[in-house]
């Protein structure tokens, strides 16, 4: 962590290129009662910062606004009504907006510790891609021993957290990614096919004849509908994603509520499969308390696993924050396994 008396923060002004990210400074915030000032030391770089950039992802703020979907870093000071035990603490937090910044306020019911000796970094790649992976493996497609999963994109950085707690449940794992990532899964034991090859299905077929248990999606797009039609009776397909629109013009919402319209449709079926759109945010509006405490459940549960090695840590690169243009195009890039994590 390095000391500052500055706030330094990347802003996105609006819908531009990476190197369109503007780098301002200010004051350190003074936690309110009840909050917690956070100095940062890993923030990473999301495939929702990469649709936020072109003003697609279907509930970001009006510009300009604050990018950093989670972070991991030091509690610095303290509010009225907060333990004083959190200072010097390392936490890790969702925060949706507001992440790449070297400093933050946050309500400290919103914090999760994080447990002794695990790092900043291999912490921040476990905070919203592990909690995503958690709760779509146990809270919403329930994986047991001895089922077969299929995820989509297994080497990104959900994918690569979703695929090892899979294996960790006992689970058989089919993952998609370029061959390129080929040889990396297997020594995880995950059976990989090649996205590219264009026979997905008959594979996956091959593999499965009866379907899988379960398919994670983050792809979205019309390929959604092999992902509906490889599920085995009983089965449960998850999307969480529509990275087959990231390029794509006009609304952000039109690909979710597209979705969403097909998940309402297959539950609606008398088939016995069932279909969910995954959103890691989904109840916080009415039930906040419900959610933090799921929130620092699941999440203990993900660092547990990363300190037990049953997941490891993936990290694509280290990147100080003044330089998130150079980060955000690296992770653009589809070059990389793991996460690109931003630093101080």
């Amino acid at each position: 962590m390095v000391n500052t008396v500055e706030r330094v923060e990347i802003v996105l002004p609006g819908k531009v290129e990476p190197e369109g990210l503007e780098l301002h400074r200010g004051p350190v915030p003074v936690p309110a009662a009840g909050q917690v000032v956070i100095a940062m030391e890993a923030t990473g770089v999301s495939f929702a910062e990469q649709q936020m950039r072109r003003g697609r992802y279907y509930d970001q703020p009006p510009f300009p606004f604050v990018p950093g979907y989670d972070l991991v870093g030091t509690v610095q000071a303290v509010g009225g009504g907060v333990d004083s035990g959190l200072l010097g603490r390392r936490v890790a937090a969702l925060t949706k907006t507001g992440g790449w910044a070297s400093h933050i306020a946050l309500d400290a019911a919103d914090v999760v510790e994080v447990p002794d000796g695990v790092g900043a970094v291999d912490a921040e790649t476990a905070v919203v891609n592990g909690i995503t992976a958690w709760q779509m493996l146990h809270r919403k497609a329930r994986v047991r021993a001895g089922q077969t999963v299929l995820v989509h994109g297994a080497n990104g950085g959900v994918g690569s957290i979703l695929v090892q707690l899979a294996l960790a449940a006992g689970a058989e794992v089919i993952g998609t990614a370029s061959t390129r990532h080929h040889d990396g899964l297997r020594a995880l034991g995950v059976i990989p096919i090649d996205y590219r090859s264009g026979n997905v299905c008959a594979r996956v077929r091959a593999l499965a004849p009866r379907g899988v248990d379960a398919v994670f999606d983050h792809v979205g797009g019309e390929g959604i509908v092999d992902s509906w039609r490889l599920l085995a009776p009983g089965g449960t397909l998850v999307s969480y994603g529509t990275a087959a629109t990231r390029d794509d013009q006009g609304s952000g919402s039109l690909p979710v509520l597209k979705l969403l319209g097909r998940v309402w449709l297959w539950n609606a079926l008398p088939n016995g499969r069932r279909a969910y759109f995954f959103n890691v945010w989904a109840g916080r509006a009415y039930a906040k308390n419900r959610f933090r405490a799921r929130l620092r459940s699941d999440l203990t549960q993900v660092f547990t696993a990363l300190q037990r090695g049953e997941i490891s840590a993936k990290v694509a690169a280290e990147i100080p924050l003044a330089r998130a243009a150079e980060a955000m195009r690296l992770a653009e890039s589809g070059t990389v396994a793991g996460k690109v994590v931003l630093v101080p």
